[in-house]
């Protein structure tokens, strides 16, 4: 079975025995067979994925030469994780060419029962998004903590990219981003504002132009009675999109800014925003609406720690549509 970590840098692992290779080229084609494991992928998109700017002459026998090369690392896996395992009473083994199968046009990458991180971040980001849909933001909060500490850092982190992979890692990108978008949600939800403003002011600041972490910033600093901070928050939001695009921040931030004037007009003290389906309003911004912050539990005391590294769409290497000669473009389903 082969095992595959690609959440902070490539990890190819067949039988416990290490098969990434440490040359650039072959590195590459395997990560793009990782990214699309048990998929054939067309020789075209591997083609393109090597040499994006059109293929040379012997382009297909060199990629046959680094298939051969990655086969050669199974094989010689396959022999180790036998002699430690021993082979008696195996009635069938693997083989290099059954792990990784030729086929009509491409190749597949066969991980047999293996583990595949991508598979466990979507399978519990799918659990704590259903978790958040029935308003149970504990266990939301567990499920969506556990898809973000499985990252280790970039994704495919050290591997030469071209166009296929960079869409992988831009489709990855996306889902953990709208996970931990969810889980500070979440965190906020069970009342753990004071907590989690250990950690929101880098999150904005690395994402200083996404408007949903920039609300839940202003959301939590409300909640602490730090209103100035929190206008400030909506101040550079709204500097830096007027820099980089031309526009204003959305109605709905918007207003929440308004709601942070009002509370402060007012001296009203802390105020917050629950989750509008939890407060029973529709007013607010992202599900937010100012309201008093819930009242702490047991539950709220201790918030899990999580990597701030990241539901996910099928990945599927797209035949590619020939722009010119040696060149191709490829399609795959981004996740958002």
């Amino acid at each position: 079975m082969v095992d595959i970590h690609i959440l902070g840098g490539l990890s190819v692992r067949e039988g416990g025995v290490p098969i990434t290779p440490t040359a650039a080229a072959p590195r590459q084609v395997l990560a793009l067979l990782t990214a699309f494991a048990g998929q054939v992928v067309p020789v075209t998109v591997l083609t393109e994925e090597l040499w994006p700017s059109g293929a040379p002459r012997g382009a297909r026998t060199e990629i046959a030469a680094h298939i051969a090369e990655l086969r050669a690392l199974i094989a010689r896996a396959l022999h180790e994780s036998e002699e430690d395992t021993g082979a008696a009473g195996w009635t069938e083994r693997r083989t290099a060419d059954a792990v990784l199968v030729s086929l009509p046009g491409g190749y597949r990458l066969d991980t047999g029962v293996g583990v595949h991180d991508i598979g466990q971040f979507e399978r519990a980001a799918g659990a704590g998004y259903r978790a958040m849909d029935a308003g149970d933001l504990t266990r939301a909060s567990l499920r969506l903590g556990e898809a973000l500490a499985l990252w280790r850092g970039e994704p495919y982190a050290g591997v030469a990219a071209g166009p296929c992979l960079r869409r992988e890692i831009e489709r990855l990108e996306s889902a953990r981003l709208s996970v931990l978008d969810q889980w500070v949600e979440a965190q906020l939800g069970l009342g753990r504002h004071e907590a989690i403003l250990s950690e929101l002011p880098g999150l904005a600041a690395r994402y200083a132009t996404n408007e949903p972490l920039q609300a839940h910033l202003m959301v939590a600093l409300l909640r602490c009675g730090r209103h100035e901070e929190a206008l400030a928050v909506y101040e550079r939001l709204r500097t830096i999109l007027h820099r980089e695009t031309g526009m204003e921040p959305s109605a709905r931030l918007r207003r929440l800014q308004h709601s942070v004037l009002a509370v402060r007009h007012t001296g009203a003290g802390a105020a917050a925003g629950g989750r509008a389906s939890l407060g029973g309003t529709s007013e607010g911004l992202f599900g937010y609406a100012v309201l008093p912050a819930p009242a702490r539990t047991a539950a709220a005391e201790e918030t899990p720690a999580v990597t701030w590294y990241g539901p996910a769409a099928p990945r599927v290497p797209a035949q590619p549509k020939a722009v010119r000669t040696g060149t191709v473009t490829t399609g795959v389903a981004m996740a958002v």
